[in-house]
């Protein structure tokens, strides 16, 4: 009789067989009944008890508990499961389990942990390779919208209020990222994820954060304050690559020292533009408003701005700030920075179609 390693079986459904890193958050997740009855999946409970030989109860309990875990999905109606599925990527997988109902980066220290283990050794090395190789971009800067909302010819995709007002259902989860990173004491170097929750679900992705008990519902009125908090804190608003107001199910607002998409290009010495389309604004500096307090610099997420001698002569040793206009991105963190001086603007500099027309 052949005896099946339901671990091995998911394992290489996520496309790493052999990886003892992955093995250990599986093991550390699910019993070894909890992984046999995953890795008979997909199906239905009925279907699924057939298969390993459990009480259909049994199986349905197991699935719910595994379902708010992180672990499994079920197909249509997230409240009526009846039909699951066990997760189709790392990247399903790292965000709902991570960002599960009643996780907590102190009590769930050793969980994250073990993330860590297999991002940095092997997830995030494969992915830096895979992203120098895109096509195009998938995510563009979204501006911060304080920065922008006073000049003519703004599209309604380049808004971030404009976009979440064209959303059906917005809700807010904790960022499994910063969670992680929050967990092994490394620390955002922006915000505290665990004294606010800055990952946004949209329409379905709210839906599911929702039935899984593990996100709070949003109006519009408390997701454009948390907007604004969001830009305060100087993260930068993604979304998707297109000109479209809608289709996603998740609004990110990253920072490059915990983010899955900027962590493993920098491993691998990518350009931060093979994964984030640059927004149609740029940085300007007012130097002889330009007080010299560095606070743009260190806000600046992209390496866009140095403090170099004034340019305007005399003998004054003061440092001013420069944007590199190639270097920058666009997203107006630097702008907000500068709340004493009011020395930074942005300035409209790329057309319309700089940013891709949805395709279908």
């Amino acid at each position: 009789m052949t005896t099946i390693d339901p671990y091995k079986v998911l394992m290489t459904n996520l496309k790493y067989p052999d990886s003892n890193r992955l093995r250990a958050i599986l093991e550390n997740l699910l019993t070894p009944d909890q992984a046999g009855i995953v890795a008979a999946l997909p199906g239905t409970v009925d279907e699924t008890a057939q298969k390993t030989g459990l009480a259909s109860e049994r199986v349905k309990k197991e699935l719910d508990t595994l379902f708010y875990a992180g672990v499994v999905f079920p197909k249509g109606d997230f409240k009526d499961r009846q039909f699951y599925r066990f997760a189709r990527s790392i990247g399903q997988f790292h965000d709902a389990s991570q960002a599960a109902k009643g996780r907590d980066v102190v009590k769930d220290r050793e969980f994250y942990r073990l993330w860590r283990e297999f991002l940095m050794n092997e997830w995030y090395p494969d992915r830096g390779k895979l992203y120098a190789n895109l096509p195009q971009p998938h995510s563009r800067i979204v501006p911060a919208y304080k920065t922008i909302k006073d000049i003519p010819g703004i599209l309604p995709c380049e808004d971030i209020r404009e976009l979440f007002k064209a959303q059906e259902r917005i809700a807010v989860v904790p960022c499994s990222c910063r969670y992680r990173t929050t967990a092994v004491d490394e620390h955002c170097a922006h915000t505290a994820e665990e004294d606010l929750w800055h990952c946004i679900q949209l329409n379905r992705g709210a839906d599911y954060s929702m039935a899984r008990e593990a996100g709070k519902e949003l109006n519009l009125e408390e997701a454009i304050g948390l907007i604004d908090k969001i830009e305060e804190d100087g993260l930068l608003h993604i979304w998707g690559n297109n000109n479209s107001l809608g289709g996603g199910n998740v609004s990110c607002h990253c920072c490059r020292d915990c983010c899955m998409m900027t962590v493993p290009l920098d491993m691998e010495n990518v350009p931060l533009d093979k994964m984030w389309q640059k927004s149609r604004f740029i940085a300007l500096v007012d130097q002889d408003a330009c007080i010299g307090c560095q606070a743009c610099v260190d806000r600046c997420q992209f390496d866009a701005i140095e403090m170099v001698k004034a340019v305007s002569g005399g003998k004054s040793k003061k440092l001013k700030a420069i944007v590199d206009p190639e270097a920058c991105f666009g997203c107006g963190v630097c702008v907000l920075g500068c709340d004493k001086a009011h020395a930074l603007s942005m300035k409209l500099v790329r057309p319309p179609d700089h940013i891709p027309t949805k395709e279908g």
